[in-house]
């Protein structure tokens, strides 16, 4: 975390936080000289703007910088690629969760995935100048700092990496070298292994591929504590199978194990901060390719819990695999099950690409991932587990259609699709995201993001700590 010190550095420039409704009273507060020169720059306080502060000797006495007035994780994002190399401290009382916030986001405005574009400077980076580095608040929770950066900074790694260079095999290395790095099990299936262990769907789905599909299974904690366990959807690349999708269509389908991501960064966060409870991780990892065994439309599969599926498109392939991992889960009965999954454009549709939909049939559940996704401004919002809706997936030749015609309703069919598969456990929630920035903002390049997995923390370390 080159970008952030946790220890006190006698150097470090003050930055002093100003909102624009505060900004007269600031600096009626400021020696006169200084307010001077702040007013004759023009600084309004507007979120990310900012003026250096001479100190009358050729340097800097500091930095007045505008920040909205409700601060949020993204008010001091703007300027750790804007400020002069050096190191700062916020000249301001934060209390521990706005000091937390600030470190967090002001570490992840220095990610960028640039590992494939030739280095041309002295940063070991493709930027033009290093970060400037912020000396993380006294009141900041410094743990929850180093892992949710560390956490957010897998997820955009692992959903940025092109799909030739991460297919099923790559991601449960990565799986196995999280599960080593927290002394956890984990086992992996393979290939025609998948028929055997009763995973007949993940084994479909993945098939037509020469990089075979697999089941990637982490355990993690004491036996006997509360359990709780993540399933991801692992799709390495999304061609459409046979129902092919169009090549606009295709551009980001690298990302579509994004919700495997997710739920690594999420279960490293846990790990880490080493909660009490049994954690399970189960990631289908398959690519859904075209050959001559891919699936059909109109085939007919078995699951592991016993259901018969009709292929109504093999483009929506990722309800297929999730079914055999949510059957495994729910074969335990855990206290809490969660799914994450790039799952349909719909619900990108009903909510645009920043906010994730969930689903979950308990209310209690609902509202406290409401609460926790809002008090972390990571933003999720619930759709309804609408029952008749299940009329747009029923087909007379099988248990299950896995793709409603209907054209209405297609998030709301997806997961009432998984629902089927979560028969005994009672607190299931079902999150369908994007975990994709469609455009650069302070703090979130464009590409790979992790969304809703520090409202899924907050919830959890609520429940279980």
């Amino acid at each position: 975390m080159r970008s952030l010190t946790f220890a006190t550095a006698a150097e470090a420039q003050p930055i002093w936080p100003v909102d624009k409704a505060d900004l007269e009273r600031w600096l009626g507060s400021q020696p006169t000289a200084m307010a001077s020169w702040v007013r004759q720059s023009g600084f309004q306080a507007k979120p990310g703007e900012f003026v250096l502060v001479p100190d009358g000797k050729g340097g800097i006495a500091g930095v007045a910088v505008g920040v909205p007035e409700k601060p949020d994780l993204w008010s001091y994002a703007p300027f750790t690629r804007r400020l002069p190399a050096g190191t700062y401290r916020i000249e301001a009382v934060l209390d521990r969760r706005r000091a937390t916030a600030a470190a967090i986001g002001w570490a992840l405005a220095d990610y960028a995935f640039d590992r494939y574009k030739a280095k041309k400077n002295g940063n070991g980076d493709g930027h033009e100048r290093a970060p400037a580095t912020l000396e993380v608040p006294s009141t900041a929770d410094a743990g929850l700092v180093r892992r949710t950066v560390t956490a957010t900074k897998l997820v955009r790694d692992l959903v940025n990496e092109p799909a030739e260079r991460l297919g099923p095999a790559d991601l449960a290395a990565a799986a196995a070298t999280l599960a080593r790095d927290h002394n956890a099990g984990c086992e992996v299936i393979v290939g025609d292994e998948l028929l055997a262990r009763n995973f007949p769907a993940v084994h479909a789905i993945g098939r037509a591929s020469v990089r075979p599909p697999r089941l990637i299974d982490i355990v993690w904690g004491e036996a006997d504590a509360p359990k709780v366990t993540l399933v991801g959807k692992g799709v390495c690349f999304d061609s459409g199978g046979l129902d092919l999708k169009p090549a606009s269509a295709m551009r980001l389908m690298k990302k579509d194990m994004g919700g495997a991501a997710t739920v690594l960064g999420l279960a490293h966060m846990i790990m880490d901060a080493g909660l009490r409870i049994r954690l399970r991780v189960l990631i289908p990892a398959v690519e859904n390719a075209v050959a001559g065994n891919a699936l059909r439309p109109g085939d007919i599969i078995p699951t592991r819990r016993g259901l018969s599926v009709e292929i109504g498109n093999t483009d929506a392939e990722g309800r297929v695999i999730l079914a055999d991992a949510l059957a495994l889960a729910d074969g335990e009965t855990p206290e809490l099950l969660i799914d994450c999954a790039t799952l349909t454009g719909a619900a990108r549709t009903a909510l645009g690409p920043d906010i994730p939909a969930f689903f979950t049939p308990d209310d209690e559940l609902a509202a406290a991932l409401a609460k926790t996704a809002e008090s972390e401004a990571d933003p999720l919002w619930r759709l309804p587990l609408w029952a008749p809706y299940r009329e747009y997936i029923e087909t007379p030749v099988a248990d299950v259609n896995n793709a409603s015609d209907s054209g209405f309703a297609g998030a709301i069919t997806a997961a009432l699709f998984l629902k089927e598969f979560v028969a005994q456990t009672k607190r299931w929630v079902h999150l369908d995201l994007y975990a994709w920035n469609a455009k650069a903002r302070p703090g979130r390049p464009s590409g790979g993001e992790a969304m809703g997995m520090r409202a899924l923390y907050a919830l959890i370390s609520d429940r279980f700590a």
